[in-house]
């Protein structure tokens, strides 16, 4: 997650040594996946004069983590535990969710699946400030990673647009009302987590106040969305019953 940070940063014109996949600038094929027919150099075109070599896939691997420690953007050297890495493994996890729940979605031609993806976009912004800490953020740094009010109000926005198509809310919902929904109740979970590992950074100053901010509307957004799916879809959301002693 956090070399996939630094290389969004990278792309908006902050240059810093970043992993063997981050110095080109260029992901790799999927393991196991040879590259298609026609794409491949004939040794020929690689033989021949005057033509330049044909550029090699970075590789996936650096084996730089192998002793348990990884390096923030900012070139630190931390253990893997660190509370750094935990917000940035939980990020990447949230949004692996969220592509889940948009893929169900997309199934059933909700047209909030954009919001969704741009939902994605965002944790990848989340991400690279969480991966520059500022105690040891140079300027250019802070400028390149900082993290606006302006998503955090595009989510109150959205979210307060689909709750006044809802029904009121009487009963605790429990995570159902069919597939879309209960992925996005998941998503809505994991945020939660998300949310909870970024605190305490944003409380010891080494990560953007409105990042936690975003995460913390970010649920209640999928909370509401979950809703609206399971509503749309005609699913029937279950709810908590006390059980009899």
């Amino acid at each position: 997650m956090w070399r996939r940070a630094a290389l969004a940063i990278a792309g908006r014109g902050l240059r810093e040594p970043l992993g063997a996949a981050g110095r080109r600038g260029r992901s790799a094929p999927p393991h196991g996946v040879s590259p298609p027919h026609g794409l491949c150099p004939r040794s020929s075109d690689r033989d021949a004069p005057g033509r330049d070599p044909p550029a090699r896939s970075p590789r996936i691997y650096t084996r730089t983590g192998d002793s348990g420690f990884s390096s923030t953007f900012t070139g630190e050297r931390r253990p893997k535990g660190d509370r750094i890495f935990e917000a940035l493994g939980a990020t990447d996890e949230l949004s692996s969710a969220i592509g889940l729940a948009g893929e169900f979605s997309s199934e059933k031609g909700h047209t909030f699946v954009g919001q969704l993806h741009k939902v994605q976009c965002m944790l990848q912004d989340v991400g690279s400030n969480l991966a520059t800490p500022l105690s040891s953020a140079r300027e250019a740094h802070r400028k390149r990673t900082s993290f606006s009010e302006k998503p955090v109000l595009e989510l109150e926005q959205w979210i307060d647009s689909y709750s006044e198509q809802l029904p009121p809310l009487r009963a605790f919902i429990l995570p159902s009302g069919g597939r879309s929904s209960a992925a996005l109740h998941f998503s809505r979970a994991v945020c939660r987590r998300a949310e909870r590992c970024v605190v305490p950074l944003v409380q010891a100053g080494e990560a953007d106040p409105n990042v936690a901010k975003y995460l913390n509307r970010l649920s209640d957004y999928l909370f509401v969305l979950a809703r609206y799916a399971a509503m749309k879809e005609g699913k029937e959301e279950k709810i908590y019953i006390k059980p009899e002693p």
